[in-house]
């Protein structure tokens, strides 16, 4: 029974590094750029609902809709401002930028909130499911169907729209799409306003399950969302799916039966095993590049 609990507790944890992971390998596959201030997205979030909910008192779901917007606004301004101007830089110069970015977002969150870690109170009330001896908590299910749901309408939204096909036509030849007449400057922006909003519940469902906010929650789970879209194959959508369930997985059963402090270990050194076996990452596609 411990084995099945502490597997479900893996695959709640992993759904959330999942819905953050989509954020990466999304705006690697269009835009071939990696976005390291998206886990402070997730942040912003956290602290927007708390602001919502504690300080403006409003409805649950209006504070979620709200922080919703409030992170996809903020993933568009990033694009256009920080990431726009270096399409055609260097790596080196995006990853400074990326990490500028994301400096920029947790000093303003500690000059505005301070270091002290600020308590919250999920708003998420749902019943504990038992099935046998096997307790399955409220929030564990709500992260589940929001996570399923996620990924229902991602996939939907991906293969059967319009914005849809340019994301994928962008994502294969940006200068072959922008021929066929699709924007591709809107469609990088949208790409980076999905993600976003991915982000924005995944902080959601992140600060419910933990209930303590602070200017750098959003960094662990960031880098382990991160190494999952990595570990699942960069630019491929299931793959970050997989790559985040799995690294839940992993981390949780690491915890439970071997150390605690060896758990993180573990997981990035599985990653550098499947990297050296599958270099492209699990459902990942090796690419040949043009010269």
């Amino acid at each position: 029974m411990e084995f099945i609990e502490q597997l479900i507790n893996g695959l709640r944890s992993g759904s959330i590094f999942a819905l953050i992971a989509i954020g990466y390998t999304m705006v690697y596959g269009i835009a071939k750029m990696i976005n390291f201030a998206h886990g402070d997205i997730i942040m912003v979030g956290a602290y927007s609902l708390y602001i919502f909910i504690a300080k403006v008192n409003l409805p649950p779901v209006v504070a979620v809709i709200l922080t919703m917007l409030v992170c996809t606004i903020l993933g568009i301004t990033i694009e256009k401002v920080a990431y726009k101007p270096l399409r055609k830089a260097p790596s080196l110069a995006v990853l400074i930028t990326a990490i500028g970015v994301s400096y920029l977002l947790q000093s303003l969150a500690l000059l505005i909130f301070k270091a002290t870690p600020i308590p919250f109170s999920s708003f998420i009330e749902v019943p504990a499911l038992q099935i046998g001896k096997i307790t399955i908590s409220g929030i564990t299910i709500v992260t589940f169907l929001v996570t399923t749901v996620c990924m229902i309408l991602l996939t939907l939204f991906i293969n059967r729209t319009k914005i849809g096909s340019a994301m994928r036509a962008v994502s294969e030849d940006k200068q072959a799409a922008q021929l066929m007449g699709i924007n591709v400057n809107r469609t990088i922006s949208i790409t980076f306003a999905i993600g976003s909003m991915l982000a924005a519940i995944a902080g959601i469902l992140f600060i419910s399950q933990y209930t303590s906010l602070r200017p750098t929650l959003g960094t662990l789970p960031g880098i382990k969302a991160f190494v999952a879209a990595v570990f699942g194959g960069i630019g491929s959508i299931p793959g970050a799916m997989l790559g985040g369930l799995l690294l839940g997985v992993i981390e949780s059963l690491s915890k439970a039966y071997i150390s605690t402090e060896l758990a993180d270990a573990i997981v990035f050194g599985i990653l550098v095993l499947v990297l050296l076996v599958k270099p492209s990452g699990l459902l990942g596609k090796n690419r040949i590049e043009k010269v």
